[in-house]
């Protein structure tokens, strides 16, 4: 039996790509469609309502719709988080050649978002203040803000996930990277509380294919059948593609292949998201959220010796 899956992403997965083509789903008799989207807030609407059956998406965004004191829907929802699946692939700041910062124009997905938050304190960090030094303006998903900046219709923005070595490849400057705030978590699996309630098949068997696809990328095994369709799916140039699978690899910024979200990654989310959130929808932490994290799916921890 092969079970659909719709999957909402912003940017195209190698790693769903790479177990795709290995024939790692069919075998566990998924069929996966990733479905594009151009903003969190449309992610997660399709969500709710049933267009998607998972995401990968920035668990901030869990963060945020589960809290009802900064839900976009004005209520908490349960949405849970599967898996961690990257620690942000090269996640940074990027800027126009020879942009001027102070004035300029920083893009983003949502002004309330992850990676908002994180350019908000990157920018900080620089003395640059958000609406007194410069402007801030939604321009849509991670691709959609690289082909921003290459154009000239932004001064900063944040991309990750190969629009990071495209932006580069063009002459766009990478100032400062995410992982300098401590430990991050760029990318999660999440999907409805109350499909993970009913135990749900086909989120079990994407989880597990999705981890051990990350184990045979970090270790190398799968490199030789994912460079080409690196440069395929992100239009990199081959020396672009093997950076990227550099990155995947890499145990700061790249894949988690464990699945399990790292608590200090964690604390950064909160962190950035208490400090730099919305006055109108205040955010805070004060108890942990029992709910947030889902492992049922994952494999159980080493034992210990």
């Amino acid at each position: 039996m092969i079970r659909l899956v719709r999957l909402g992403v912003f940017s195209p997965s190698v790693l769903l790509a790479v177990a795709a083509e290995s024939g790692g789903l069919r075998r566990a008799g998924l069929d996966v469609r990733e479905i594009p989207v151009a903003s969190s807030a449309q992610q997660f609407t399709m969500l709710l309502e049933g267009g998607l059956e998972a995401v990968l998406t920035s668990p901030d965004n869990v963060l945020a719709y589960r809290n009802p004191r900064s839900s976009p829907l004005g209520a908490g929802v349960d949405v849970r988080i599967l898996a961690a699946v990257d620690r942000g692939l090269g996640l940074s700041l990027f800027s126009s050649p020879d942009a001027e910062l102070r004035g300029g124009v920083l893009a983003v997905d949502a002004p309330y978002s992850g990676f908002a938050f994180a350019a908000y304190e990157l920018l900080l960090r620089r003395g640059l203040r958000r609406g007194l030094d410069y402007e801030v303006v939604p321009l849509g998903s991670t691709p959609m803000r690289a082909e921003a900046l290459m154009a000239g219709r932004c001064t900063m923005t944040m991309l990750n996930a190969g629009s990071d070595l495209r932006a580069e490849a063009a002459g766009c400057i990478r100032l400062s990277r995410a992982v300098t705030l401590g430990g991050y978590a760029g990318t999660v699996l999440a999907a409805r509380g109350d499909d993970v309630d009913q135990g749900k098949q086909a989120l079990r068997a994407l989880t597990q294919v999705l981890l051990a696809m990350a184990r045979d990328l970090v270790s190398g095994a799968a490199e030789a059948a994912a460079i080409p369709i690196a440069a395929r799916r992100l239009g990199l140039d081959p020396a672009g593609a093997a950076r990227y699978l550099a990155t995947l690899a890499d145990p700061q910024e790249g894949l988690v292949p464990d699945g399990r979200l790292d608590p200090a990654a964690l604390e950064t989310l909160r962190r950035l998201r208490t400090d730099h959130g919305s006055a109108a929808q205040p955010t805070t932490f004060a108890e942990q959220d029992p709910g947030l994290l889902d492992e049922r799916f994952l494999p159980p921890p080493p034992m210990l010796p």
